[in-house]
């Protein structure tokens, strides 16, 4: 779907709550091109570039990871803080030292997560950093905050004001995801409702046998929706209580899209 660009008249800072499947990644990709001053900030990109690239923070982290750990809430805060002021859109108050992946701290230490870290407060925001509401300083985070203790964190940085929930019926994320089938050697994908082989369940190309993979079945799906919407239920009350809470229903992306489109534009748009 292509769409021609549009400016913003003020900060956009959104995230987008939706079930796996949903295609949130899609409505991304399409914000993205639609408003070419939004940008995304990914915290597992965050996460990865910094294991990447060595630095204190992605040493950390790394050794973390590779003993099956989680990497803590204050870990991604402070890759998301340094990812806004680095690019100017949170800003530190005079005489307050920013804190960056390559800083060392010794305000706060937490045994239990392996870092330190200067302690984050909801209260102490405005007295420790100011915020740009400069169009170009907008952004849609993903993979951050997926709890109600995440969101409150991430408010100590920096006010989200539009959470978009997406909702697709149960039943059509099935039907689209558990009707993939594909070829294992190529990686070639088909649905057996919108691109379907020309031979049920052989490959167009070689005629070989066409396989599910077991994280496709029914019974994963249906676990993985129910938990989505278990942990996700006091993220989304929260929101909704702050006001910034916005409902978004529709069976495909690109019946979504418009409604996304129109009701950011109204939110945000010059």
């Amino acid at each position: 779907m292509t769409a021609p660009t549009m400016r913003l008249r003020k900060a956009a800072r959104i995230i987008l709550v939706g079930a796996p499947g949903v295609g949130k990644g899609t409505q991304t990709e399409r914000m993205l091109a639609r408003y070419p001053q939004l940008s995304s900030i990914s915290s597992g990109d965050l996460l990865r570039d910094n294991v990447r690239q060595r630095t204190p923070l992605g040493i950390q982290a790394d050794s973390i990871m590779r003993t099956g750990g989680l990497v803590p809430d204050t870990m991604i805060l402070r890759l998301i803080r340094n990812a806004l002021t680095t690019r100017g859109w949170l800003i530190p108050q005079e005489g307050v030292q920013p804190f960056t992946v390559n800083s060392v701290s010794t305000s706060f230490t937490s045994p239990d997560e392996h870092l330190t870290v200067p302690p984050l407060h909801s209260e102490n925001r405005s007295q420790e950093f100011s915020f740009s509401n400069s169009p170009d300083a907008s952004f849609i985070l993903d993979g951050f905050p997926r709890t109600t203790s995440q969101a409150l964190q991430l408010a100590s940085l920096i006010p989200i004001n539009m959470v978009i929930h997406i909702h697709t019926p149960t039943s059509i994320i099935l039907d689209r995801i558990c009707n993939r089938w594909i070829h294992p050697s190529s990686g070639r994908v088909y649905n057996t409702t919108f691109n379907a082989p020309r031979v049920d369940g052989k490959d167009d190309v070689t005629g070989e046998k066409l396989i599910q993979r077991d994280d496709d079945k029914p019974e994963v799906w249906r676990a993985r929706l129910q938990g989505f919407e278990e942990n996700s239920a006091p993220l989304l009350r929260h929101y909704e209580e702050k006001g910034v809470l916005w409902r978004v229903q529709g069976d495909s992306s690109d019946e979504i899209t418009p409604k996304i489109f129109e009701e950011f534009g109204r939110r945000f748009g010059a």
